[in-house]
């Protein structure tokens, strides 16, 4: 009998036709899902596309919005995807007290860190979106969020001079096995106080589910699915990625992705 591949060798073979993070504007140029993983001329006008459309955020800043849906729009089932149970005890624990002694914190690069409770994140001025999310795995799903605008937290942290980018670093362990493989995530600090960058509690109404990355997730709204980091505890201000997993920025970066993953 054929043995069984592990779960995080088989999530790396499903994304690896989408190493570019622009799979969804593959189009007419690949015949099948195999082309994009081999066609150095797909990857590149992949790439091609990807370099545009960072560009034309960072032209327009923080104006640019993404477009938001009507109420009768949103998915009666925001679908998961992903990791949708961090593995281990820790986690398990969390979830059983309801986060009760789960912790933000806000640090780095800033003059004030932060450490803030569930309720106190959502004591906070929230901000409520319909929007559109887009998976690099070809799919979309529409959901209202609500959530803290990263912006407020960043202000209250009081950002230094020197810091670039924002990192989020989350309980989302991709290899069981593996303690040095938690999922992390990055922005610029141009889409980190974007007003539709909030840090969501909340799903359609509800609670944040533990599939879709409670207590509190990333909503980059202008970037794909895999820039909306979950299980999220950790936002960190630095100057540069060294130091951080493969130096890329994001778990998926290091595996291939570009950076920027905008839509």
């Amino acid at each position: 009998m054929k043995k069984a591949k592990p779960f995080l060798e088989q999530r790396r073979e499903r994304r690896g036709l989408l190493r570019t993070g622009l799979g969804l504007a593959a189009g007419s140029v690949l015949a099948s899902c195999d082309a994009l993983s081999h066609n150095d001329m797909a990857v590149q006008v992949l790439r091609s596309a990807e370099t545009l459309n960072n560009s034309l955020h960072r032209v327009l800043g923080r104006r640019a919005m993404a477009q938001e849906f009507a109420a009768s729009e949103i998915a009666p089932v925001f679908r998961s995807n992903g990791t949708t149970m961090p593995p281990g005890p820790e986690y398990a624990a969390m979830v059983a007290t309801r986060f009760a002694d789960w912790r933000l914190k806000v640090d780095g690069l800033v003059a004030n860190p932060l450490e803030l409770s569930l309720p106190a994140v959502q004591a906070m001025p929230a901000r409520t979106q319909v929007t559109r999310h887009d998976c690099v795995e070809g799919w979309s799903c529409i959901g209202q969020w609500k959530g803290v605008q990263l912006s407020h937290l960043l202000t209250m942290a009081q950002v230094k001079p020197e810091a670039k980018f924002v990192v989020f670093h989350c309980l989302d362990q991709m290899d069981k096995d593996d303690e040095d493989t938690a999922y992390y995530e990055s922005v610029d600090l141009d889409d980190a106080f974007h007003a539709q960058t909030i840090l969501a509690w909340e799903l359609n109404g509800k609670p944040l589910p533990v599939e879709n990355g409670a207590p509190l997730r990333a909503r980059i709204e202008r970037q794909l699915g895999y820039k909306q980091p979950k299980y999220l505890h950790r936002v960190e201000l630095v100057d540069s990625f060294a130091g951080l997993g493969g130096g890329k920025g994001g778990y998926w970066e290091d595996q291939g992705y570009n950076w920027y993953g905008g839509i």
